[in-house]
């Protein structure tokens, strides 16, 4: 049934004034209220030359978030050149990684007062002060460690154990004291230490900077053999900070080889004797050298005896053999190499201290 305002037949199909029409230009809200004209109200309209309609003011530009973004990005940029100026600028930057200091070694040949004593190695070690000590690699102990200021527990430990590894290789290894080989020791040395070691080694030099006898202990397999492979061994391990980036570790061990004059033939083995070394080393680590696992030497005192002062020991050290005497020009300050309280500069030369032979 037809509306009250439609024909009874309803609103004819195509004729002016259906829905259909206007829906075309019907206004939507935002189209409204961006309209810049607006119309007056009545009231408005009756004053005296009142217009129809009035102009709004423009809309605002939306633009708070783009400014906001534009400071943003600012604020980014003065960030990242403010941390760029300051790295540059940065007074603790890490340091320059600085090439490694040449070894500086003293040697100083230890002569006895009288015969050197000979004998059996287990009845030699029993009646000298080596009696008690531990074998080998046993006998360098590793203190009680900790923390320092810029090197960790752990990383102390590291400095500690290469310090070992080196002692081990370079004074114990049988193929290092016969003179086979330099391998073991040179693989801890610092890198820029290794041309200094090859000089020493091939080019021995009594000059305090190429002397073999600085850097390990060697024989010459040509006069000295060991005659038991348990060498004895005692001592100190030190760590101390030195800088920020630097841990020093000094090595102090004394080290007793039974010898005995290299064989020459059949018969029955010579009498052996008792040869004393007294290292001292001094290793310096950075971190890098931790990493890798080796050490720069700084410096190395060797005290050995029995052995005669006019003896050429860059090389290979020479032990004075059982029943052989050292010249009596050999006199000089008495030196007992198993006391740890020697004096701070060394003579070229001194005297084996009695109690540091075998008692008869």
């Amino acid at each position: 049934m037809a509306g009250r305002g439609d024909p009874p037949e309803g609103t004819p199909e195509g004729v002016p004034g259906g829905e259909d029409e206007y829906r075309a230009v019907v206004f939507d809200e935002a189209f409204v209220r961006a309209a810049r004209l607006q119309e007056f109200s009545a009231q408005e309209r009756m004053g005296e030359h009142a217009q129809a309609v009035r102009t709004l003011p423009a809309p605002q530009s939306r633009g708070g978030g783009s400014r906001q973004a534009l400071l943003l990005v600012l604020l980014i940029l003065l960030a990242f050149g403010t941390a760029v100026y300051l790295g540059v600028r940065n007074p603790y930057q890490p340091p320059v990684d600085q090439p490694a200091e040449a070894l500086r070694t003293t040697l100083v040949p230890l002569a006895p007062q009288g015969p050197v004593p000979g004998g059996e190695p287990a009845r030699l070690f029993a009646r000298s002060p080596a009696a008690g000590q531990r074998v080998g690699a046993a006998g360098i102990t590793l203190p009680p460690t900790g923390r320092t200021g810029h090197f960790s527990e752990n990383q102390v430990m590291t400095a500690l154990g290469i310090a070992k590894d080196y002692l081990v290789a370079s004074s114990l290894e049988p193929g290092v004291l016969t003179g086979a080989t330099v391998r073991p020791p040179r693989l801890l040395v610092d890198p820029d230490q290794q041309e200094q070691f090859d000089r020493s080694v091939e080019s021995p030099r009594d000059d305090g900077r190429h002397a073999v006898s600085g850097w390990l202990v060697r024989f010459d397999p040509r006069r000295v053999t060991l005659a038991d492979p348990a060498v004895r061994v005692q001592g100190t391990l030190r760590f101390a900070e030195i800088n920020t980036d630097h841990l020093e570790v000094t090595a102090d061990h004394t080290f007793t080889y039974a010898v005995r004059p290299a064989a020459s033939g059949s018969g029955p083995a010579p009498r052996a004797s008792l040869y004393t070394v007294h290292r001292e080393l001094r290793f310096r680590f950075d971190r890098e050298d931790l990493r890798m696992h080796r050490a720069e030497l700084v410096t190395s005192t060797v005290r050995a005896g029995p052995q005669s002062c006019d003896g050429d020991t860059t090389g290979a050290l020479r032990p004075l053999l059982a029943g052989e005497r050292a010249a009596d020009r050999d006199r000089q300050a008495v030196t007992d190499p198993y006391a740890t309280d020697r004096p701070a500069t060394a003579p070229l030369c001194g005297t084996l201290a009695p109690r540091a032979q075998p008692s008869p």
